[in-house]
């Protein structure tokens, strides 16, 4: 950048040169030079040498075209000129005219008819200058503005006391997400880190934020990508090329100012005084232009598109870009005086002024201490530092507060002017603010993982307690297995499943990878270690790369229970789908079905409508998503990606509708002369049903069993009895739980078979479901289990009295905490905090006289209770 005062200069046609936007901008504002390059030049006929033809010409410049936009159309052309160097019959004439008419003052061009070659004609019209000339400064102007509008909506979040929780929730993790407005989230939380002066008030203008500004951000790119191109293409260049991104540019725009404009009128209302409030609304209403304004310019915009006149258009698009740049330099003017504006006009000695609920640091009266100013955050500090520098550099009358007030906006205008010398290097310096942020920026998770806060980790930590419970009571020992395992021990288990497994690099000679669930580990271990019955649990983490939604993550719990060994038959498949619903009823989530098949069942069924064996794994996997899809998609996937006939899809639809009371449709498949009786297979289903079904109706969870031919659970190492259960209240979550038999999974891993069943809850989305019915009761949960709070009233030099009391209380079991303040409201909004039901206080009055108090946080009753004996009397009220 050159030094303040220092003209920069710009070469154009030299070799390897290129002509940019901002290049365009800095010669249209007079803020550089040109020079041709003299090779370039060189190239080009001299008029001494010149014989060529010529026909007066005038050079296409709309009379609609501001200055600038002039300034900037001949500039583009001028590089069309140089770019043609190599070519015959185009002279230094016109060159040398643009570069020296650009280089002295605007009103000194006149180019409304000038004699030309045809050549030079040609260039000319192809270049359509007229267009991309005002282009480059759309791309200029909306480039920078892309990059202070989220600094500016910043502060005004910080004047209007915004809820700004939108901004750390844009990642929803699922793979679908807006990426610009992200970027923007990011962004605005990077600006406000550490900020106390947002707050709780919601509005579209606020929470809009990231799509608007993310919207302006993707569609500047559109403009600068076509601009850039035309700006140095040899080849004709077509005007119509522009219409696409520089309408969408209009369409964010006219969002982004009525935005902006709420958002500043937000600013006004928060202006604490009255005074100072009625002088910027009056000189707000009469210089920043209303909704009227905005809609009439986003109007003639849309009309001048339905004309076909692409120069008009590109013109009105630049107009409608002044008027929100101007809207937006409102909203920070607004939101700086609403944040600054009282503390400020104190400074001068004008009247002393609290803003917006902010405390300014003067010096009160009666003496009284300097209050504390609430603090901004990180990066929007350093915004308000600066405009803060900029109104003392350019000093202001102080004789009163609306003369002060009114050279500030005037100041202010001029410093968000892109036009303006400063302006370059506001631009870069908020860049900065962002960039040099980027080591402090928060942190992202990883897309389909979560973190989980304490109240969260409460209700996880309860759930978890009643499903081990649960495992316990039916005799399970508890197993963990490697969050990865060698890769050869999961593949081939999953079938079309398996591309979700995540692989590892290469460590030592060994591939790897994560587990994709707790079963196949299981598998592996029963076999290691030549273990021939088996019941065990497992609450572990599992991974798959999937594509992550709602109630689906790349990284979650399972809560495993198997069964591994010769039992009776049936036994451990009716215990484990009791284990089912003995979880689901225990975590009271609500109303759930637990949907049952048999895998030889299925089985037979696809034999007897003539699917291929070969093919039984793979139309399993198709029918298995009949629960997301209707039996029609599932037939042309069926048909025309797996090779079916259309007669045997259509059979396999006439079963797999069938689903309803267990024992009713076991006796409809079984009657005299159905299909399933005749297949071996299918009928040692049955038979192994009508001994499932009479046990589950004697353990009373019948009720909560349906027989559904549609189930077919998609991995490949299921054998018997499959089952899943989903959940059926409000919160849409798909499928909770599931599980099945597995007599062949343990044998791929040893000489021996070892017949197994088992269940998995998928933990995560039943913690969706008790998160959200804990919403609709009103409930909350208590982070801690704290039932006492030691409050020690006094400085730091009280943390060994603390650390004696406190250990007594651990000593005797007592879940205990302590505070050591002076100040007594710190030691309440602890206990509230936590919800801590008692509390010991411990004060100089206390220690003189050998006491404590104990005081009942919910009743407020206190009591005194000799020192020595307060453990005791803690425990007893806590009947420990």
């Amino acid at each position: 950048m050159a030094e303040r005062g220092e003209v920069k200069v710009i070469t154009l046609g030299g070799k390897g040169s290129s002509l940019s936007s901002s290049s365009v901008y800095a010669v249209a504002t007079g803020k550089a030079q040109l020079r041709n390059d003299s090779s370039a030049l060189d190239r080009l006929l001299s008029e001494q040498n010149f014989a060529t033809p010529l026909k007066p010409f005038q050079i296409p410049l709309p009379k609609i075209l501001t200055p600038l936009e002039i300034r900037a159309s001949l500039t583009l052309l001028l590089n069309k000129l140089l770019l043609h160097s190599n070519s015959a019959n185009i002279r230094t004439l016109l060159p040398n005219l643009i570069s020296k008419s650009l280089n002295s003052k605007f009103e000194t061009w006149n180019f409304d008819s000038i004699d030309v070659t045809q050549e030079e004609r040609l260039v000319i019209e192809k270049s359509s200058a007229h267009v991309y000339g005002v282009c480059s400064i759309l791309d200029y102007e909306s480039t920078a503005l892309a990059s202070l509008v989220d600094s500016v909506a910043a502060l005004s979040c910080e004047a209007a006391k915004a809820d700004v929780a939108v901004f750390g929730s844009m990642d929803t993790g699922d793979g679908f997400v807006d990426k610009e407005g992200t970027g923007v989230a990011g962004d605005m939380k990077m600006l406000l880190n550490g900020s106390k002066l947002v707050g709780k008030v919601q509005n579209e203008a606020f929470s809009k934020i990231p799509k608007i500004n993310g919207r302006l951000r993707e569609v500047v790119k559109s403009v600068h990508s076509v601009t850039r191109i035309a700006l140095n293409s040899r080849e004709e260049v077509y005007e119509g090329d522009a219409i696409p991104a520089v309408l969408g540019l209009a369409a964010a725009l006219q969002k982004l100012g009525k935005s902006s404009l709420c958002r500043a009128k937000m600013n006004l209302d928060a202006v604490g005084n009255e005074s100072l409030k009625t002088g910027l609304l009056s000189t707000f209403e009469k210089q920043c232009p209303n909704k009227d304004v905005l809609r009439n310019a986003y109007k003639l915009v849309l009309d001048s598109d339905f004309e076909e006149d692409t120069g008009k258009f590109v013109h009105e698009v630049n107009a409608l870009l002044g008027t929100v740049w101007s809207i937006v330099s409102w909203e920070g003017i607004t939101a700086f005086v609403a944040l600054e504006g009282g503390e400020l006009m104190s400074q001068k000695g004008v009247e002393e002024i609290g803003v917006n609920g902010r405390d300014v640091n003067l010096v009160k009266k009666n003496g009284e201490k300097k209050k504390k100013k609430a603090v901004l955050g990180k990066g929007t500090s350093v915004i308000v530092q600066l405009i803060k520098d900029r109104l003392q550099l350019k000093g202001g009358d102080s004789s009163g507060s609306l003369q002060a007030l009114e050279k500030w906006v005037q100041d202010l205008l001029l410093f968000l002017d892109p036009k303006e010398p400063d302006f370059d290097e506001l631009v870069q310096k908020v860049k900065e603010i962002v960039e040099s942020n980027e080591s402090r920026r928060l942190p992202k998770l990883p897309k389909g993982t979560r973190d989980f806060a304490k109240e969260q980790m409460a209700i996880r930590e309860r759930a978890f307690s009643i499903i081990t419970e649960v495992f316990k009571r039916h005799g399970a020992t508890a197993l963990d297995t490697p969050a990865f395992e060698l890769r050869e021990t999961l593949m081939g288990k999953y079938g079309e499943d398996s591309k979700l497994i995540y692989d590892l690099a290469d460590q030592g000679g060994e591939l790897c990878s994560l587990r994709y669930d707790l079963t196949v580990p299981f598998a592996r271990y029963v076999a290691m270690n030549g273990i021939t019955s088996f019941k065990r649990y497992q609450i572990a983490k599992v991974y798959r790369r999937d594509n992550p939604c709602k109630g689906r993550y790349r990284e979650f719990y399972q809560c495993d229970f198997d069964i591994a060994g010769q039992y009776e038959e049936m036994g451990p498949d009716f215990e484990i789908v009791k284990i089912l619903t003995e979880l689901l009823d225990e975590l009271d989530i609500g109303d759930y079905e637990v949907k049952l098949n048999h895998r030889k069942l299925l089985d037979g069924m696809l034999e007897i409508c003539g699917v291929p064996a070969e093919k039984f794994r793979t139309i399993c996997s198709s029918i298995d998503k009949l629960d997301k899809q209707s039996f029609e998609q599932v037939k042309k996937e069926m048909v025309e990606e797996k090779g079916l006939n259309v007669e045997t899809a259509d059979k396999i639809g006439t079963f797999v509708k069938e689903r309803g009371q267990p024992k009713e449709l076991l006796s409809k498949l079984k009657r005299e002369g159905s299909k399933f009786l005749e297949n071996t297979s299918s009928k040692h289903a049955l038979d192994d049903l009508e001994i499932l079904f009479d046990t589950l109706e004697k353990s009373r969870c019948i009720d909560k069993v349906v027989f559904d031919l549609s189930l077919a659970r998609g991995l490949d190492y299921y054998t018997g009895v499959i089952f899943e259960a989903v959940f059926k209240g409000t919160t849409q979550v798909g499928s909770i739980a599931a599980g099945g038999r597995y007599d062949n999974l343990i044998g791929m891993f040893g000489t021996k078979q070892v017949p197994a069943v088992g269940v998995s809850l998928g933990i995560e989305r039943v913690f969706t479901i008790m998160e959200q019915l804990q919403k609709d009761r009103n409930q909350t949960t208590r982070p801690t289990e704290t039932q006492v709070l030691l409050s020690i009233l006094g400085d730091k030099s009280k943390l060994s009295l603390a650390a004696e009391l406190v250990s007594e209380l651990w000593s005797a079991m007592v879940k205990a905490e302590y505070v050591v303040s002076t100040r007594f409201s710190k030691h309440i909004d602890r206990a509230k905090e936590s919800r801590i039901p008692w509390m010991i206080l411990v004060g100089d009055k206390e220690l003189e006289k050998g006491i404590v108090k104990v005081k009942n946080l919910e009743t407020t009753v206190e009591e005194e209770v000799p020192r020595s004996t307060f453990v005791e009397e803690i425990k007893r009220r806590l009947n420990l």
